[in-house]
């Protein structure tokens, strides 16, 4: 499963790819920053390829958030808002989920 998150700190981007990467899932990763046109464009291009999008409200902008539930709406992409995310918290959400079942519930 292709997982996507969006906003957090870029410290932890390796840690959650090597615990997604474990669990036989592939992670992408977004700061969060829609200030340019290509900024915006990656966050809707890792929406759009993901089976899984998480959003963390934390450290993110109110447009990131914003813009990525409008494009999960439009592609279907489920969708999940959060406070926070750390390691711990994927490994634990990661191991609920088998990995290859792309079929989880949208609540966008």
């Amino acid at each position: 499963m292709r997982i996507g998150i969006i906003g957090g700190l870029d410290r932890n981007a390796r840690e959650l790819q090597q615990l997604a990467r474990a669990g036989g899932h592939e992670l992408d990763t977004h700061t969060g920053v829609v200030a340019g046109k290509a900024s915006a464009a990656s966050l809707r291009a890792l929406v759009t390829r993901a089976d899984l999008v998480l959003v963390l409200t934390e450290i993110n902008s109110h447009n990131a958030v914003k813009l990525a539930r409008r494009v999960a709406r439009v592609h279907h992409t489920p969708l999940r808002i959060l406070r926070r995310l750390s390691p711990g918290h994927l490994a634990a959400y990661l191991d609920a989920l088998p990995a290859n079942d792309t079929r989880i519930e949208h609540v966008a």
